[in-house]
């Protein structure tokens, strides 16, 4: 029988319904010390310096990257439960009362896939229940109220604000589920950049607390959606283009020049991770295929037959070695004290890196084409 994902006992270290995180008895030391010094507060400073502590003790006891980036997703899933829960019987005493409506709280990009690697900033929205327009005034003003204390103090918990403003705190990533499914309509209408910018934003969704039947709603509403939006897909091919990998046309390592800090600086999250990300989300797309994750897609989209058994495996492993090398370099920065990002010297690379870096992203940059073709002959 296939199986999509493999359940790990390491997945239930951050259980959202503890009080707080624990380790279990049977984890081993490196892990026991990091836990008994978690921090009695959800400070910035104290939560980031802590999960710093934990990835080191992963990487001590050999867990492969991409298994940490599940875990420090899981710990940031569950900051948002305690921030949440928190917040929602702060408003209970303080009279706000209780939610005027249900409601749900989505992350989106590499939150919801549970591919976060260290620093990830916030990139959440807001599904609403639908209410009468009549209690718009009063239900707008609760959950403004809400989720501007919920942005606020995840910023305050270690997980910072999003400078492009993709949070639920402003109007454009809260609204009623029908109001979802009509913007939705809107956007995938025609082939408006922009609109196709933010759709890609909001289509890698994960219902991190409330409500999560209304998160389930709003994705079969998105299925109804994609035999009528060929002009907008075909737009979603054309801006694969607009994120090149860090390969040119003779397969030399090359940055793209976007705010590098120095000449052999590669963004590998921006010339490596998203055009895989992002082929692999607009191939799901066209399959119908399920998952949120980018393994998830990519393992439906085997199941059907879009792609080679071979081909997944390759692509998987192209994304579990990015994943590797970032979060090495990520921690490499940390112990310089320096801040982790998605920056990597190509001139420090061992010959082999090197090689596998140039396979990994030539790898990337066939099944790119291979998904615009795809869309170019009107696959579905």
């Amino acid at each position: 029988m296939d199986i999509l994902t493999r359940s790990s006992p390491w997945r239930q270290l951050f259980d959202p319904r503890r009080a707080l995180p624990d380790a279990d008895v049977q984890l081993v030391a490196p892990l026991r010390d990091v836990f008994d010094h978690y921090p009695a507060d959800l400070q910035a400073s104290s939560v980031t310096q802590w999960q710093r502590q934990l990835v080191r003790a992963l990487l001590a006891l050999d867990l492969p990257a991409w298994r940490i980036s599940q875990l420090i997703s899981d710990h940031n899933d569950w900051i948002y439960h305690q921030v949440i829960t928190r917040l929602l019987a702060e408003m209970r005493a303080s009279g706000w009362g209780e939610p005027p409506v249900e409601f749900c709280v989505l992350q989106l990009g590499s939150a919801a896939r549970h591919e976060s690697l260290l620093c990830p900033d916030q990139d959440n929205a807001m599904i609403l229940a639908d209410y009468p327009d009549v209690m718009h005034r009063s239900v707008d003003s609760w959950f403004q109220h809400f989720s501007w204390e919920m942005n606020q103090r995840l910023a305050q918990a270690g997980i910072p604000l999003c400078n492009g403003r993709v949070m639920a705190c402003w109007p454009l990533w809260r609204k009623r589920l029908s109001e979802w499914v009509t913007q939705m309509q809107i956007w995938t209408q025609g082939r408006v950049v922009k609109r196709v910018q933010n759709s890609n934003i909001l289509l890698d969704f994960y219902p991190v607390y409330g409500a999560t039947h209304l998160a389930e709603k709003f994705h079969l509403a998105l299925q109804d959606l994609w035999p009528r939006a060929g002009g907008f897909l075909d737009e979603m091919a054309s801006l694969l283009d607009e994120i090149p990998l860090a390969l040119d046309r003779f397969d030399r390592l090359v940055g793209d020049g976007r705010e590098a800090p120095h000449e052999n600086a590669l963004n590998l999250k921006r010339q490596g991770l998203l055009p895989l990300q992002s082929a692999t989300r607009l191939a799901a797309i066209l399959a119908q295929a399920q998952g949120v994750s980018t393994e998830e897609r990519l393992q439906a989209l085997r199941l059907s037959g879009r792609i080679h058994r071979d081909q997944c495996q390759d692509l998987i492993d192209s994304l579990r070695f990015l994943q590797s090398l970032l979060l090495e370099w990520q921690m490499q920065s940390l112990e310089a004290g320096r801040q982790a990002d998605y920056w990597v010297d190509r001139s420090a690379l061992s010959e082999g890196q090197t090689r596998q870096l140039k396979n990994t992203l030539e790898l990337i940059r066939r099944w790119v084409k291979q998904v615009q073709k795809d869309v170019q002959a009107g696959a579905s």
